[in-house]
This record gives structure tokens, C-alpha cells and sequence, in this order.
């Protein structure tokens, strides 16, 4: 969010951060350290920038294609990182903007069932704002980056 210091939006709108202060559902991707592709959702209303980081996700299909791209990590290790997600899918800075629902880049609604249960924890990879419980992952799952968060809290099933 635009009022809290470890986010880009904190410096305000600038041609970089123009995709977060932009509507919500976009894709905010940048390079982190010169190295890695870093996948954003914008979501919040258009004019206020905030964006939450995508830092992992359980392969589901193309498995071989992201193999490929990660150089035969095992299937866990995949996407288990916010720089190992976006090569295994093959995303590059010029997707920055993608329209998430229908674009080159798509998050789609979670499968009927039950609500999965979400645990909450620190952020990682940041020096200011680490005190904020915004570090989210389904319980038990084995694909989120390490270190695995601690039990802070479990929420329960969300719909």
C-alpha cells in the first residue's frame, strides 16, 4: 500500500509506478536486483497504489515447459519463489499492465469446495515494514518460499 514504506507506491506516482496507481486486476511486474521478474497484482481502486507480490504458486499444468525454463528443479521448487515463479511461467517486464482476468497473464477464480484454510505471517526480503502480518499461504502447502511462515495465526476458510 501506498502509505507504508517497503512498497514502490510509497514514493508516490512515477512513470514506474504508474501500473499500481492504475486499476485493479493488472499485473505490476519489475525487476528486483537486476535478475528476477517480480509479478504483482494491483487491487485497489484506481488512484490508490497498492499491490500484493505473487511469491509462489503449486504447478498445476505445462509442467515440462517450466522444468524447461528452471533448468530440472524438482516440482516443488518450481515456482516456490517470487524471481523462480515468474521465469518457470515465463514472465518477462513487458507483461507489466496485463490485464489479469483476460490478458497474457491470467489469475483465475479459486475451484468450488471447500474455503482452504490461510495461514499469516511476516513479509521476507524486505528491511522496512517487516512487522505487518501480510505474508499469506495455504496451510501445508509445500510449494511457498522459505522460510516457511510461523503459525501467527490461522484463518479460517475463506470464501
Amino acid at each position: 500500500h501506498h502509505s507504508e514504506p517497503a512498497s514502490h507506491a510509497y514514493a508516490g506516482l512515477t512513470p514506474r509506478t504508474e501500473t499500481l496507481f492504475g486499476p485493479p486486476g493488472r499485473a505490476y511486474v519489475y525487476r528486483s536486483y537486476g535478475v528476477h521478474a517480480m509479478l504483482n497484482t494491483v487491487c485497489e481502486p484506481e488512484g490508490v497504489g497498492a499491490g500484493v507480490l505473487i511469491r509462489a504458486l503449486a504447478p498445476v499444468r505445462d509442467l515440462e515447459a517450466m522444468r524447461r525454463r528452471r533448468g530440472g528443479l524438482d516440482d516443488e521448487q518450481l515456482c516456490s519463489g517470487p524471481g523462480r515463479l515468474t521465469q518457470a511461467l515465463g514472465i518477462w517486464l513487458d507483461e507489466n499492465g496485463a490485464d489479469l482476468a483476460h490478458g497474457s497473464i491470467r489469475i483465475e477464480p479459486r475451484s468450488p469446495g471447500p474455503a482452504p484454510a490461510l495461514l499469516d505471517g511476516l513479509r521476507i526480503g524486505i528491511t522496512r515494514g517487516i512487522e505487518l502480518p501480510w505474508r499469506y499461504c495455504l496451510l501445508g502447502n509445500r510449494h511457498v518460499s522459505k522460510p516457511w511462515p510461523a503459525r501467527t495465526r490461522l484463518r479460517g476458510p475463506r470464501t
